[in-house]
């Protein structure tokens, strides 16, 4: 499947240590998961984390959740100790943080070998250097860690992120460039629907293809900002049959809503259909 219509609307946050987030993680509606062996776990409980991440994948139950295991940076006590057991985990991706460079992606794939690889956007450095890191060969994604790049950039909080968006769209470039996934950052407040929503429809406006989210009451919100609504499913229906009747007629130019459809417009039209169709098929699943 293309990437780009494989949904990944909703990203969630797991603890590696908590036995019972691991469990509701399996029953959630969520598509992609990040079990977290880094931020979200002590340093006292890094071993015991990986140890209960990986017997919780052994037993499996996650569905067609994509699985991402983010471990602590290769620069720390845990890092190499949790790249030798995710090469060894029913993980599906290796999320390295901080990454700065290509050379921080070569270390770790020296580790975890043919495992694909999702960066951390989440320093200047790594800001810098968003081509170079998506041009890697193991790289398949990249997640925005805002929070680390606001204190990195001594931001202060906007409700439109105008601090972040050189960021963002050094980051959407690079991977749009190179075909890669590209997840938006977290929202902190995670009781605020309304401004959660907002910054979904910010992130899907801008490009990425889906949410980091911090807690399960997220989820449904992020699934709704980025799938296809039901108007734009009806109009890329209508866009593809004008298309294809003028194509047929061989006359004309095709219209809808007073809009010449061209190729390019038809060709996004069938990457929303395909991406409506990808949903409801992990629906059904």
């Amino acid at each position: 499947m293309d990437p780009r219509q494989r949904p990944y609307r909703s990203v969630l946050y797991i603890p590696g240590s908590k036995e019972r987030a691991l469990d509701k993680a399996r029953s959630l509606p969520v598509d992609a998961i990040i079990f977290d062996l880094e931020d979200a776990v002590a340093a006292d409980e890094k071993d015991n984390a990986r140890e209960t991440l990986k017997a919780a994948l052994a037993q499996g139950g996650y569905g067609a959740r994509v699985k991402i295991v983010r471990i602590n940076g290769l620069d720390t006590p845990w890092g190499h100790a949790d790249a030798e057991a995710v090469r060894d985990m029913d993980a599906d991706v290796v999320l390295l943080p901080k990454v700065g460079g290509a050379a921080d992606v070569d270390a770790l794939a020296a580790i975890t070998g043919d495992l694909p690889i999702w960066a951390m956007m989440e320093t200047p450095r790594g800001m810098l250097n968003a081509a170079q890191i998506a041009a890697h060969p193991l790289l398949t994604g990249f997640v925005m860690g805002t929070n680390d790049l606001a204190k990195e950039l001594q931001t202060r909080f906007r409700a439109d992120r105008l601090p972040m968006m050189s960021s963002l769209g050094l980051c959407l470039l690079a991977a749009k460039a190179e075909g890669l996934i590209a997840i938006d950052g977290v929202y902190n407040a995670f009781k605020d629907g309304e401004g959660l929503a907002a910054e979904c429809a910010q992130g899907r406006d801008m490009g990425f293809d889906g949410k980091t989210l911090i807690h399960p009451a997220q989820v449904e919100i992020a699934n709704t900002a980025f799938a296809p609504s039901e108007a734009e499913i009806d109009l890329a229906r209508r866009q593809i049959a004008a298309f294809a009747e003028v194509e047929a007629s061989g006359q004309g130019v095709a219209v809808v809503d007073g809009k010449i459809v061209e190729n390019l417009h038809v060709a996004t039209a069938r990457e929303v259909l395909a991406k409506a169709e990808a949903i409801l098929a992990l629906q059904a699943g």
